[in-house]
């Protein structure tokens, strides 16, 4: 993840000059706190918005709304690495009573309070990229995951960007060993060691179901896509695996009130695609050290302009065609991939 603000000890706007906190004194081992704005809780009227990107530079937009749904209230950003560079960001376009950042650095900091009490607190929830396996580690079956949850059904905004994209689906590649699986692994073996997936982390409404991928032309990551939804139907997860995944610089905005969704990018990004894929049914061939065979996948591509239903899987303005991975080679209807 690259920030358009590098951290900073105060942040102007106009002539106006707003300190930013340093770290809570009184902070818990385990976590680090730090805040823009008015330190205060605030309440204000909120509503329901998602916001899914692929990871690379954020795109302002996400914040200017996320920011419009929070009615101006406390924004709060949870990560397990990195700093709190995103404070003055977003605090520049979200029009918030405050922004403040939560970095975790184990399990235990899921138990605090203050913690706690913060997130719940918030009128908007974002999540940041890294390592979606600290994620799932630090925060599942916690009272952290269930504040998100919290969160998101006053309704509030909660969104992510990478890992934080990729923890925000029913279904999840949970990345728990060293290395990223790569779409040439997962093709030409489906039960590779790095194909780690978990369910059931965050419950966020019309992502039920659903698994995200992320960078997805950026690193060639669709086949990885297609060996996703092999397993999570060959192993009895889903009877129809449905997946949404989107490139760098590029965002996914759901109303969680009625499924319909928008896609949303920097202006200068060339390929602002987000993909929206359905399994026909089982894989014909899905087995330990086998190449993967999966006929027919149905993809549904659309950028900036294009919708999409995530109750009926149906969009406009995109191009739709199918994958196929034949002995671990992926073709497609159209002749590209993307």
């Amino acid at each position: 993840m690259r920030l358009k603000f590098a951290t900073a000890s105060a942040l102007v706007i106009g002539l106006a000059v707003l300190p930013v906190a340093a770290q809570r004194a009184d902070a818990a081992p385990g976590y680090s706190y730090s805040v823009v704005g008015n330190p205060a809780d605030v309440v204000t009227p909120t509503s329901g918005l998602l916001v899914l990107q692929g990871g690379g530079t954020d795109v302002d937009e996400n914040f200017v709304r996320m920011g419009a749904r929070s009615g101006g209230g406390d924004f709060v950003v949870i990560r397990a690495s990195g700093t709190d560079a995103y404070n003055p960001y977003i605090y520049s376009l979200c029009s918030c009573d405050s922004v403040a950042t939560i970095v975790f650095k184990n399990r235990n900091a899921a138990f605090q309070p203050f913690v706690i009490d913060t997130i719940r607190n918030a009128e908007a929830v974002f999540i940041a990229g890294g390592d979606q396996s600290k994620y799932v580690q630090f925060w599942k079956n916690t009272p952290v995951e269930e504040a998100i949850n919290f969160v998101a059904a006053k309704p509030a905004p909660v969104g992510g960007t990478s890992a934080g994209m990729a923890i925000m689906s029913q279904f999840l590649y949970s990345a728990m060993t060293n290395s990223s699986l790569d779409s040439a692994e997962g093709l030409a073996d489906p039960f590779h060691k790095d194909l780690t997936l978990d369910r059931d982390f965050l419950s966020l409404a019309r992502l039920k179901g659903k698994i995200t991928d992320q960078h997805l032309i950026e690193r060639d990551r669709m086949g990885r896509t297609m060996a996703f939804l092999a397993r999570l139907v060959h192993d009895g997860w889903t009877t129809e695996g449905r997946a949404i995944a989107a490139d760098r610089e590029t965002a996914l905005h759901v109303n969680p009130s009625d499924g319909t969704a928008e896609v949303v990018s920097t202006s200068t990004h060339t390929t602002p695609y987000v993909y929206f894929l359905r399994t026909p049914g089982p894989p014909e061939v899905c087995a330990p050290g086998t190449p993967l065979t999966y006929r027919n996948v149905a993809v549904y591509r659309i950028g900036p302009g294009g919708t999409f239903d995530l109750d009926t899987w149906t969009g406009t303005g995109g191009i739709s065609y199918t994958l196929s991975a034949e002995a671990g080679v992926l073709t497609s209807s159209r002749g590209e991939i993307y």
